[in-house]
């Protein structure tokens, strides 16, 4: 520990050897620190700097919300649920207006139980898992109040906040 400071927090490229002598540091070296003699030893191999975990929208905090069951990112609001009564590819699933910290790929045509649907598979995007889809374009008349709305299966989300 050199300045006070675990080397494992030091700036990139700055280790032990690269260090000025203590006199130049003046204010930075504690004037009670004895020098050290001999060579550093090894940083702990288990001490990682990881980054916070930051997301695109965070949802209101006084509302209840679905967030991502892996990471734990928001994902919709209560209020945006539609319906709860839908089949997704590994489950039950729930149909949202709108969500946040999605990611949409490319539209392709399926059939679903419902008829020929355009779909866009979406993913999380903090930890990019594949959540369920969105409706780009329904075939049927029947089924066009689809269009631009979300899937998001139940074995990928949890309820957060305020679900008492």
């Amino acid at each position: 520990m050199a300045l006070g400071v675990p080397e494992c927090m030091w700036p990139r490229g700055l280790t032990a050897h690269s260090l000025p002598p203590r006199q130049a540091l003046g204010s930075l070296c504690s004037p009670w620190a004895a020098p050290r003699v001999g060579p550093l030893p090894p940083a702990p191999a288990m001490v990682r700097i990881s980054k916070p975990k930051t997301f695109q929208a965070y949802l209101d905090d006084c509302h209840r919300r679905y967030s991502c069951a892996h990471c734990r990112a928001h994902l919709a609001n209560h209020d945006d649920l539609i319906s709860k009564s839908f089949q997704g590819s590994q489950g039950r699933a729930y149909l949202f207006n709108s969500v946040v910290n999605v990611g949409c790929g490319p539209a392709e045509e399926r059939v679903l139980l419902t008829g020929l649907h355009a779909v866009a598979d979406i993913h999380c995007e903090n930890c990019k898992t594949t959540l369920g889809w969105k409706y780009e374009q329904a075939f049927e008349s029947s089924q066009k109040y689809k269009e631009g709305k979300y899937i998001i299966e139940l074995n990928h989300m949890i309820k957060d906040n305020g679900w008492d």
